[in-house]
């Protein structure tokens, strides 16, 4: 039987709810130091009235990250053709948003750092989002390449990581000294130093 719209509405704004608390938990107290009694409490249920929507914390992570992986497959242009300089724009205008949106940045920086092990249910996910960006930069400078805006020679793949090391690395920063480092900033200096170098 299907459930009444208002009813399925409802219970979709509950789950929000629910993703929305349990992003700002996994960031204050990271992953394996949060629990499902201080998500409920926080969005109002009882344990089990949470568990009702989510079988289980792993469940209710699984679900956060998703949730942030929509966000950054707009921001990033997953679903358009960036070539090139465009890539490397759009990252800096990525980087701009983040100083804006610190409680995503912090369960980013959080659960990437406990899930360097391999029995963290956010292991799959941090390894596949490496790989994912990886192949995107790397595809991205290669068609910078073939559009004559970068030089023949140079090597994607050391420059993809390098751009991904220099994103986490200012966000690390920035979240430990928000007044002392401007990430936006320090990124744009990184990437222009990176265009001219690149540049054919």
């Amino acid at each position: 039987m299907t459930p009444h719209p208002q009813r399925r509405r409802r219970g979709d704004d509950r789950r929000e709810q629910i993703i929305d608390e349990a992003l700002k938990t996994f960031a204050d107290n990271g992953y394996r130091s949060a629990s499902i009694a201080e998500i409920a409490e926080r969005c109002g249920l009882s344990q089990p009235g949470l568990l009702h929507y989510f079988p289980n914390k792993a469940a209710l992570l699984s679900a956060v990250l998703d949730y942030r992986d929509r966000l950054d497959y707009t921001r990033l242009g997953f679903d358009q053709d960036l070539r090139g300089t465009a890539l490397l724009e759009r990252l800096i205008q990525l980087v701009e948003h983040n100083m804006h949106v610190p409680g995503l940045v912090r369960l980013f920086t959080v659960v990437t750092s406990e899930a360097v092990t391999a029995d963290h249910p956010a292991h799959e996910w941090v390894v596949d989002r490496y790989r994912n960006l990886q192949a995107h930069f790397v595809k991205a400078l290669e068609a910078g390449i073939a559009d004559g805006e970068f030089r023949s020679d140079i090597d994607t793949r050391a420059i993809a990581r390098q751009i991904v090391a220099m994103m986490d690395g200012l966000q690390l920063q920035w979240l430990l000294d928000p007044e002392g480092v401007d990430m936006g900033a320090l990124f744009r200096e990184f990437i222009e130093e990176l265009s001219a170098h690149i540049a054919r």
